[in-house]
């Protein structure tokens, strides 16, 4: 193999603060390195470094070299030459990286026109070679379609097609099935496999877990503190020795949870009963009602008291629907929701008031739902308006201090606002923010799905033991059966708005029924044995 990419003691430092200290590495034609490490580690601090897209205010020492060209002597003219047409970059979140206004094909044929490559009628043409090339050169409507008209799998080949049109010699994919259903990732991790074998590229995949990096890479690169602290085969990933290699390697092979008997004596807490919840499509005649979409199709299901409860399923499955009716968000169609004992999916006003503190909610990204301006303090206690009688402000404080303890946070916490805490630590805060009115049943819609894997593995163990300390019944929303498995007691599996496998989530994993479940455990990625 060509030696493509090489990177010698590289420095990175952003004011005071050392990012990248002292790193070197090489990427070859027609390889995957895989560069790994929890967040804060430097890895996508090294990717923008070789795409020289740092920080305003950064300094750069050291030798980043494509070929023999010196990416750090190099104009920024000369590098907005090199940027797309040598090297191709695919972010974690595609729908911030496309245009929400423009068509996916002229997003596609942009960067052919903006390097000069092509007429518009031949970018164009490149534009939908290059869609086919991932997978989307089937749907005749992908080319003409918008962005928010797209699965998140859909966008991801998006982004991918943006960055290989003008078939780079270097890809960068920094974290991009993260978000990803594990079939979707599956194709994703495949697809780019394949484009660097058919184009003979080099590609640095950027992760956090070591399963993913298994799975897709030829050689891993471990990153910690800024530095790469060991590297070595992906078949032989399990023989990485370093302290956080280890460490890495434990929190991607989350221990199964340990069954236990059953808990169904004192009845359920929440009864989902023949639920459906439709959507109406859009108009497509003046002389004709919009068609509906069932994303709920007559689902049941039971929370018993003290039991964590998966319920896994791809992007599309109807989970996040099945959500929102069940927190009384959306109203459905046909069936109900009970929640202990009572009609929550009819109740209203006061009624519906007083039912939510039973029942709270984790979402996927705190800061998305999260006021900037409030204190952390405000933040907890902001659910105490669904409460008549409301402690005053000295009891607000002292629920909230005793709260963001039990979270693994400091009291002193109170005073400090979400900006200046990590995902891991804001994490903590959404869950001590749900536990301020002492609900029954907590559902957790993809909470930990954007951790790097040793701050999940913490964040199931907080709640594992709170679920332990406190008899909390949870929901488990999540495309990840590594994390349901870890957590759940029973797991329900949804496909196209359906319940088509249920049980014991040992037994569910160990001897799967439905074809889907054995389609969606085989895509889950695992570390590879050597």
């Amino acid at each position: 193999m060509t030696a493509l990419l090489s990177i010698d003691s590289l420095d990175v430092h952003i004011g005071d603060t050392h990012i990248i200290k002292g790193l070197s590495l090489q990427v070859n034609s027609g390889e995957v390195l895989g560069l790994v490490g929890a967040s804060g580690s430097g890895k996508s601090m090294t990717a923008v470094a070789v795409m020289r897209l740092l920080p305003a205010g950064a300094r750069l020492r050291g030798a980043i070299r494509l070929w023999d060209a010196d990416i750090g002597a190099k104009s920024e003219s000369e590098l907005q030459a090199m940027r797309g047409r040598d090297i191709g970059m695919v972010f974690q979140e595609p729908m911030t990286a496309l245009n929400p206004l423009m068509r996916v094909g002229d997003q596609v044929a942009e960067t052919a026109l903006l390097h000069g490559a092509a007429s518009r009628t031949q970018a164009h043409e490149m534009a939908r070679e290059a869609l086919r090339s991932v997978g989307l050169g089937d749907d005749k409507a992908a080319f003409d379609r918008y962005p928010h008209e797209l699965s998140g799998g859909q966008r991801q080949r998006v982004a991918i097609a943006i960055a290989v049109v003008l078939r780079p010699a270097l890809l960068i994919a920094d974290e991009p099935t993260t978000a990803l259903d594990v079939r979707t990732q599956a194709h994703v991790l495949t697809l780019l496999r394949n484009l660097v074998r058919e184009r003979d590229m080099g590609l640095i995949l950027v992760s956090h877990d070591l399963a993913v990096i298994s799975r897709a890479a030829d050689r891993v690169a471990v990153m910690h503190d800024g530095s790469i602290v060991e590297t070595g085969a992906a078949s032989d990933i399990r023989q990485l020795h370093h302290p956080y290699a280890r460490a890495l390697l434990a929190a991607a092979e989350l221990a199964p949870k340990p069954a236990r008997g059953s808990t169904t004596a004192g009845g359920a807490v929440l009864e989902i009963q023949g639920l459906v919840r439709e959507y109406s499509l859009r108009r497509q005649s003046l002389w004709r009602a919009p068609g509906k979409f069932r994303a709920v199709d007559d689902v049941s299901l039971n929370l018993y008291p003290g039991e964590n409860v998966g319920l896994v399923g791809e992007s599309g499955s109807g989970k996040s629907s099945l959500l929102r009716a069940m927190l009384a968000l959306d109203k459905p169609q046909a069936g109900n929701v009970r929640l202990l004992g009572e009609d929550f999916s009819t109740a209203h006003g006061s009624a519906l008031r007083r039912m939510r503190r039973s029942i709270q909610a984790v979402f996927q990204d705190p800061y998305g739902s999260f006021d900037p301006q409030w204190s952390v303090e405000r933040l907890i206690a902001e659910p105490y308006y669904l409460m008549a009688g409301a402690p005053g402000a000295a009891e607000r404080r002292r629920r909230v201090a005793v709260l963001l303890e039990q979270v693994g946070l400091a009291p002193s916490d109170a005073r400090r606002y979400p900006h200046e805490f990590s995902g891991g630590q804001r994490q903590r805060i959404a869950i001590a923010r749900a536990l301020i009115t002492e609900p029954k049943v907590i559902a957790f819609d993809e909470a930990v799905s954007a951790l790097d894997v040793l701050v999940r593995a913490q964040i199931l163990e907080l709640l594992k033991d709170l679920s332990s300390r406190l008899g909390l019944t949870y929901l488990f929303v999540s495309h990840d059966l590594n994390v349901v498995r870890a957590i759940a007691d029973r797991v329900y599996v949804m496909q196209r708005g359906r319940i088509v496998e249920e049980g014991i989530t040992a037994e569910v994993f160990e001897s799967p029924r439905h074809e889907y479940t054995r389609a969606l455990i085989a895509a889950t990625p695992r570390v590879a044995v050597s």
